[in-house]
């Protein structure tokens, strides 16, 4: 690695809390929102690895309410409006009440949905700049 190269940050992985039912938190993520396990632990499992694309999530048991209450991240997205098609067709009921797809004053058109746990994702695209 050259010495005048800055460091380069990939992609992030979040450990979540996935609730007390880890075969139901699974479910959700693989029928609900279209990701694979690609690794789970323990019998009864205590933690898996789910995947679509380049968005990977550690779900970890924890039937904490408040801390998976507590816990949001932001996944990008190129087709924000197919994927919002996509989770609207299968179970409308997944976008979360105040987190339709819209248009934001900071430049992202985003949506939001809550996890069986309690956890916020917001899903979102980068608008292209009229500059």
């Amino acid at each position: 690695m050259s010495a005048n190269k800055p460091p380069l940050l990939g992609n992030i992985t979040p450990i979540i809390p996935a609730g007390g039912n880890m075969e139901k938190a699974i479910a959700f993520y693989e029928k609900q929102l279209g990701f694979t396990k690609i690794h789970q632990e323990g019998n009864p499992i205590r933690m898996a690895i789910v995947k679509r694309d380049s968005a990977e999530i550690i779900l970890q048991q924890n039937d904490d309410r408040h801390l998976a209450e507590s816990t949001t991240f932001l996944i990008q997205v190129d087709g924000i409006a197919e994927l919002y098609e996509e989770f609207l067709a299968q179970d409308g009921g997944i976008i979360h009440p105040n987190g339709k797809l819209e248009s934001k004053p900071w430049g992202m058109k985003e949506f939001k949905i809550v996890d069986p746990a309690g956890v916020c994702i917001t899903f979102y695209e980068l608008e292209r700049s009229n500059n």
